[in-house]
C-alpha cells in the first residue's frame, strides 16, 4: 500500500517552457473529468498528456478527476499538472459523514485544487440540489483545509434570454462573499460556467463571454474590494475547447477556463496552448 509520501514522491516531472504574455494573473485552465474513465482509460489519457510538451510558464494546469482516480494520477501525471477533485464535504474533518470525502482527506493525498458549485450539483441530478449558501460553506472549509477552490457560478439559458444573468450570478457570489476572509479569495478562482453551454456544444461568444466576466469583476470590485478584483482569476467554462480557446481566452477578462469534455483528449493541450503569447 502506498503512502501520502510515495503517491506524492512518484510523480514524474514535467516540464515548462518560456514565459509568454505579461499580465496582473497568472492563467489557469482546469479540466473537469467529470464521472469518466475506467483505470485502463486513464492510464492511456495520463500517457498522451505526459507526452504533450512543455507548458507555458505563464498558465497554470488542474485537472479534476473522480475520486477513486486521484491516486493514479498523483503516481503517474506530469508535475506540472496539478491534480484536483470535483467536490469535497463541508465537514471540516473526520466523523459521521458517509459517503463524503472530505477536503482535509484530500489535502493529505496531495490534491491541490477542487471544484465547488458546478451546476451538476447544484441542480443536484434532478434531486434537491446544494443551496447557494452550502456551495460558499464547503467553499470556506476546503480553503481552511488548505485546498484552492474553483467557484463555479452561471445562467441557465431561461435567465441568459430574460436579461438576468448578473443577477444569478450576484446571487450565487453572495453567500461566498459572506463566508470569506479578504485573505481566502487568493486561493479562490471564480469559473464562470452559463450553464446552457455545459456540455451542449453551445459557446458564448468571446464578447458575450468577455462582458459577463467584465460584469463579475466589477461586482467583486464593489462587494469586496478592488485589489481583490484585480486579482482574481475568472475562468470561462461552457464548450471551451482547441477550436475556440484562443479567441476567447485573448479576453482582457478570461483568466483561463474550465474544461469538461475536451480535457478527455489531446485537444486539451491545444486549449492551454491558446493562451496569449
Amino acid at each position: 500500500m502506498l503512502k501520502t509520501a510515495q503517491l506524492q514522491e512518484k510523480r514524474p516531472d514535467g516540464s515548462a517552457s518560456e514565459a509568454g504574455v505579461a499580465g496582473p494573473r497568472k492563467y489557469l485552465i482546469g479540466g473537469n473529468w467529470k464521472c469518466n474513465g475506467t483505470w485502463d482509460e486513464n492510464a492511456d489519457r495520463v500517457t498522451v498528456f505526459n507526452g504533450a510538451g512543455p507548458i507555458p510558464s505563464n498558465v497554470e494546469v488542474a485537472l479534476c478527476v473522480p475520486d477513486i482516480n486521484i491516486p493514479q494520477l498523483l503516481t503517474t501525471l506530469r508535475k506540472d499538472i496539478a491534480v484536483g477533485a470535483q467536490n469535497s464535504g463541508v465537514n471540516k474533518g473526520n466523523g459521521a459523514f458517509t459517503g463524503e470525502t472530505g477536503s482535509h482527506q484530500l489535502k493529505a493525498l496531495g490534491v491541490t485544487w477542487v471544484i465547488i458549485g458546478h451546476s451538476e450539483r447544484r441542480e443536484g441530478f434532478g434531486m434537491t440540489g446544494e443551496t447557494e449558501e452550502l456551495c460558499a460553506q464547503k467553499c470556506k472549509v476546503a480553503l481552511d483545509n488548505g485546498i484552492n477552490v474553483m467557484f463555479a457560478i452561471g445562467e441557465k439559458k431561461d435567465e441568459r434570454e430574460s436579461g438576468i444573468t448578473m443577477e444569478v450570478c450576484a446571487k450565487q457570489l453572495e453567500p461566498l462573499v459572506k463566508e470569506l476572509k479578504p485573505e481566502d479569495w487568493a486561493n479562490v478562482a471564480i469559473a464562470y460556467e452559463p450553464v446552457w453551454a455545459i456540455g451542449t456544444g453551445l459557446t458564448a461568444t468571446p464578447e458575450m463571454a468577455q462582458e459577463t466576466h467584465a460584469d463579475i469583476r466589477e461586482w467583486i470590485r464593489k462587494n469586496v474590494s478592488d485589489e481583490i478584483a484585480t486579482a482574481t482569476r475568472i475562468q470561462y467554462g461552457g464548450s471551451m475547447k482547441g477550436a475556440n480557446a484562443e479567441s476567447l481566452l485573448a479576453q482582457p477578462d478570461i483568466d483561463g477556463g474550465l474544461i469538461g469534455g475536451a480535457s478527455l483528449k489531446a485537444d486539451f493541450f491545444n486549449v492551454i496552448n491558446g493562451i496569449p503569447k
